[in-house]
């Protein structure tokens, strides 16, 4: 038999289940994997995010490549703009017997 607190924990699990369900695709453009951006990767892994950050306004300016007015504080670049990982190399082909 089930209790009402087993009946609430049901509901707020389903909730939950439904609200990440329901949730937009991601839409923030990914940095790309280039020779500008390839080298943070190294960074990211062994410093974190913000070590890596603090090169964003290197290139990312408002003389260089200006943001547009509504984006959110360029001091969190990677907290939206996801650092893209490096391609994955192709597997070789198995050989059938």
């Amino acid at each position: 038999m089930l209790r009402k607190i087993d009946y609430l924990f049901i509901i707020v699990a389903g909730a939950i289940v439904l609200f990440f369900l329901a949730a937009p695709p991601e839409s923030t453009i990914r940095t790309p994997y280039d020779d500008e951006h390839q080298g943070f990767n190294t960074i990211l892994k062994k410093e974190g995010k913000k070590a890596v950050e603090k090169f964003c306004d290197e290139c990312h300016s408002e003389e260089a490549i200006p943001l547009s007015k509504d984006h959110p504080p360029k001091y969190r670049c990677l907290f939206c703009h996801k650092l893209t990982p490096p391609p994955e190399k192709a597997q070789p082909e198995k050989r059938q017997k």
